[in-house]
């Protein structure tokens, strides 16, 4: 049995609220800008993850970790800004950042120890 890829499995569950989020910001709020650059930068981690994992070197791995750590900085910036313009309410919209931190936090485990190796 294969065993469960963590940041693969978060980051794929991340861009799917990304794209909820999405559909709320421009359906219940009209917001077009902020919710299209979230959109791009939160679902990019997973892809970049994706790619990570089908690296050809471990070169090519690091490089796309870097590039969806690089995203997922931005994304946590776009969530900040929608919540303190009050877009999102900081109390039941904060998970989402709980979320985006805690792939921060993923990424850069495995950025150290992939570069350690």
């Amino acid at each position: 049995m294969k065993r469960e890829n963590t940041i693969q499995v978060k980051s794929y569950q991340f861009a799917l609220r990304v794209v909820k989020l999405y559909k709320y910001l421009i359906e219940s709020k009209k917001e077009f800008v902020l919710s299209k650059q979230i959109l791009r930068s939160g679902t990019s981690i997973g892809a970049n993850v994706e790619e990570a994992i089908g690296g050809q070197s471990k070169a090519d791995f690091i490089a796309k970790l870097q590039i969806a750590l690089k995203e997922s900085r931005e994304t946590h910036y776009w969530i900040r800004l929608l919540i303190d313009s009050k877009f999102l309410d900081k109390r039941s919209d904060e998970s989402i950042l709980i979320d985006c931190e805690e792939i921060l936090k993923l990424l850069n485990s495995i950025l150290k120890s992939s570069k350690s190796k």
